[in-house]
C-alpha cells in the first residue's frame, strides 16, 4: 500500500496548519502540531483515533470513545476499501510506509495504535 509523500501535503504552514487535517478538530491539529514537535505518543494517539474515526464506514449515532480491543472490522464496519483509504491517509499525514502484509495483521484499534507507534521516528529535540 506504499504511496508516495507530499512533504506539502504535512508540512506545516506558518499558522501550523496541515491539509490534511483541516476537517479535523482544533484539538486533533493541534495533539498533531505537539506530535511533530515533541514526540510525544499520547499525540499520536489523538490523531490516530481520530483518524480512525474520520474513516470509519458506519458512524455511530453517537460516539462512543474507541477502546483497544475494538476489532476495525467487526466491531467498527471497517470493510477493505475503508482500510485501505485509512493507510493511505496515515502513510500520507506520518510519512511512513505501510505494506500489504503489515496492515493484514492489524485487527483491532490497539494493534493499530501501537503498529503507528512503531513506525513513527524517534523524536529528536530540535537542534539548539
Amino acid at each position: 500500500m506504499d504511496s508516495s509523500t507530499s512533504n506539502s501535503d504535512t508540512a506545516l504552514s506558518p499558522a501550523g496548519d496541515v491539509p490534511l487535517l483541516r476537517h479535523f478538530s482544533p484539538e486533533v491539529r493541534e495533539a498533531f502540531a505537539c506530535l511533530r514537535e515533541t514526540g510525544n505518543p499520547a499525540a499520536a494517539d489523538t490523531v490516530l483515533l481520530a483518524i480512525v474515526r474520520d474513516h470509519q464506514p458506519q458512524k455511530p449515532a453517537v460516539a462512543a470513545p474507541l477502546e483497544d480491543q475494538q476489532a476495525l472490522i467487526a466491531d467498527l464496519g471497517f470493510d477493505s476499501v475503508a482500510i485501505t483509504e485509512m493507510v493511505f491517509f496515515i502513510e500520507d499525514l506520518f510519512q511512513v510506509s505501510i505494506s500489504n502484509e503489515e496492515i493484514l495483521s492489524i485487527r483491532t484499534v490497539g494493534e493499530l495504535r501501537a503498529f503507528v507507534r512503531r513506525k513513527l521516528p524517534a523524536h529528536r529535540p530540535p537542534v539548539a
